[in-house]
């Protein structure tokens, strides 16, 4: 069992990690803006925070064994996040991340072909910057997680591939369930395989 701060706790990606840490037993401090939105679960303490109150957050991941952030990009001060993650002392650190930054050939990035759609563009941006910054964190024991091109709610099935820089593609395209993703994302915390390093899961 860990204690994990779960920064996003109610977001799309976060409630379905939420959901997975309960299930397997780990106690949870999960931090939101609006903490009546986080589901009320087994072994889970429901926090308030804005990520702009950099002491209220430092305390809260303060002594956890690890911290999950499942944060949009483009609506939270990356370098500041970073920056109490490594104030509050916890090495272990997890992050949602995105697609965009993953390559469909050697040096060319999904975010980069014509047809990624525009309104995502802010946001990928971001998060492949954010995976820039994470490179050079060495002194934290960081993990990059990026779904599959499609990410969206459906079945929970346990059956998925991992890769590692590469958009992993099937015969229905590029795809990964949040459900699914929870899956990948507390294996890596309970059995670490990825350490200061991307990877990405899909069918």
């Amino acid at each position: 069992m860990a204690l994990v701060a779960l920064v996003g706790a109610s977001g799309n990606a976060g409630a379905e990690i939420l959901k997975e840490l309960s299930a397997r037993g780990h106690r949870v401090t999960a931090i939101a803006r609006n903490p009546e939105r986080i589901a009320a679960l087994p072994g889970v303490t429901a926090e308030a925070a804005d990520l702009h109150d950099r002491d209220r957050i430092v305390g809260l991941l303060s002594g956890h064994d690890a911290v999950i952030s499942a944060v949009h990009f483009t609506a939270t001060d990356l370098p500041a996040l970073l920056a109490a993650v490594r104030t509050s002392g916890v090495k272990r650190y997890l992050v949602v991340g995105g697609a965009g930054s993953l390559e469909i050939a050697p040096g060319q990035r999904l975010i980069d072909t014509p047809d990624f759609p525009e309104a995502y563009k802010a946001e990928a941006g971001r998060g492949a910057d954010y995976l820039d910054m994470l490179r050079k964190a060495d002194d934290l024991d960081w993990t990059f997680l990026s779904p599959s091109a499609l990410f969206a709610h459906g079945p929970r099935t346990g059956t998925f591939r991992l890769g590692k820089d590469r958009l992993l593609t099937g015969a229905d395209g590029s795809r990964i369930t949040f459900e699914d993703y929870a899956i990948a994302m507390v294996d890596e915390l309970e059995r670490p395989a990825h350490v200061r390093e991307r990877f990405t899961v899909g069918y």
